[in-house]
């Protein structure tokens, strides 16, 4: 290599590139090895430090090269820690333009993958002649090949490579009268059983209880009455069988409860048991209880929730978005700060919440969580957002029941 002025200049540009390349690239490694929840994702950090360590050794030998000029040995490094970091623009740019959402961001990662190409092109033109070129050509394509392969398991493959969704079952005892004889409790069992390898974080974890009244007609019903009926069911949230004698009344909530603290973990391959007992008078004009248990969650190789806040109330004031609200319903909200599950998704995505809505009304009880960017909590929710969101994230919901409990027996011994 000359030492010329322009050829100073030149060099200069190269080690600027690689510096700036080298940095971002390692500390983004350096979180991802430390802080990643997933093999892949620790893998992807190591890979990410031993470009930048490539890139820093490239560093030198440019230097090297700049300062010794021919006489250099250092030459083939040069080359290598430009090419490596070529390719790790490359592929950070085609994820920051496939997964990213700030522009600034989008533009620096081209504008670092056109920089690192001018680079390897100034370095390959100084070069009188490569020595043991196929060991050259092989050490890169080992390396192009290893990190594609690596992106392409990591960022492709592996978070939709299979579905994984917990058990919930519900078991509900027999209904006890108390002493006295004047209230009565039925005890419930949620077990949530998840044989998969992979672990979750709870959104939400409700239980609630419907207290019905039978109505059983001595003959079928009319044909008009009936598909009025089967209507109701429909938009009801509970779901009821559908008989020509059974006259359909909404229930009502009697006990809603959650049973799992939201924020916990569900590990790999784990059970739980939780009991509760719904208790009730014993003159209640209820013929029957309906159980039903549901839980919302993310996958945790997919994102980070960190603890939830304290609870607002739609009765304090509290906005809630258009898609949330209810004519009658009360609303419990809860919100949590999250971060994606790599470092280069957490700098060029949005910053995002986790909230729940705990609606709870006469005639139910649901609970509805939400990803949604810092700002645009009452942005309308489209079919397409929840689809992307819900797969990106790996969000699940399980439910549970409906499990009936008569009171017969109960009525006839208060």
């Amino acid at each position: 290599m000359t030492k010329s002025r322009c050829a100073r200049a030149e060099m200069a540009w190269v080690v600027l590139v690689l510096l700036l390349t080298a940095l971002p690239v390692g500390w983004c490694g350096f979180k991802d090895f430390r802080e990643a929840l997933t093999f892949p994702g620790c893998l992807t950090g190591a890979a990410l430090m031993l470009a930048a360590l490539i890139m820093v050794v490239g560093i030198a030998a440019v230097v090297d090269c700049w300062v010794r000029g021919p006489i250099s040995n250092f030459r083939v490094v040069a080359l290598v820690g430009t090419g490596v970091a070529l390719l790790t623009n490359v592929l950070l740019a085609l994820q920051t333009w496939n997964d990213g959402e700030r522009v600034p961001y989008k533009v620096l990662s081209i504008v670092l993958s056109a920089c690192s190409l001018s680079a390897v092109v100034l370095v390959w033109r100084r070069m009188d002649e490569i020595p043991a070129p196929k060991r050259v050509a092989a050490a890169l394509v080992i390396s192009t090949a290893v990190a594609v392969a690596n992106f392409g398991y990591q960022y492709l493959f592996q978070p939709y490579r299979r579905d994984a969704t917990p058990l919930v079952q519900l078991n509900v005892g027999k209904a006890v009268l108390s002493a006295d004889r004047k209230a009565f409790a039925v005890p419930v069992e949620i077990k949530l059983v998840n044989h998969s390898d992979i672990g979750f974080y709870v959104l939400g974890a409700e239980f609630h209880a419907m207290g019905e009244d039978v109505a059983v007609s001595p003959r079928d019903l009319a044909p008009s009455k009936w598909r009025e009926e089967a209507e109701k069911w429909a938009l009801s949230r509970e779901k009821h069988p559908l008989t020509r004698r059974e006259v359909y009344q909404r229930g009502k909530l009697v006990a809603a409860q959650p049973w799992i603290p939201a924020g916990n973990w569900i590990m790999a391959n784990d059970e739980s048991l939780t009991r509760t007992v719904v208790q009730l008078p014993s003159n209640t004009n209820f013929d029957k209880l309906t159980f039903y248990a549901t839980l919302n969650l993310a996958r945790k190789d997919r994102l980070v929730v960190e603890r939830f806040s304290d609870s607002q109330y739609s009765w304090k004031g509290f906005a809630l978005p258009s898609w949330a609200k209810g004519k009658e319903d009360d609303t419990i909200i809860q919100t949590a700060r999250m971060r994606e599950n790599n470092a280069v998704d957490q700098y060029t995505r949005r910053t995002r919440r986790v909230t729940t809505y705990w609606t709870f009304g006469q005639h139910g009880v649901s609970v509805a969580p939400a990803i949604v960017p810092v700002g645009e909590e009452s942005r309308p929710l489209s079919e397409h957002m929840l689809r992307e969101v819900g797969n990106r994230y790996g969000l699940i919901d399980v439910y549970a029941g409906p499990v009936e409990e008569t009171l017969d027996e109960v009525k006839a011994t208060r």
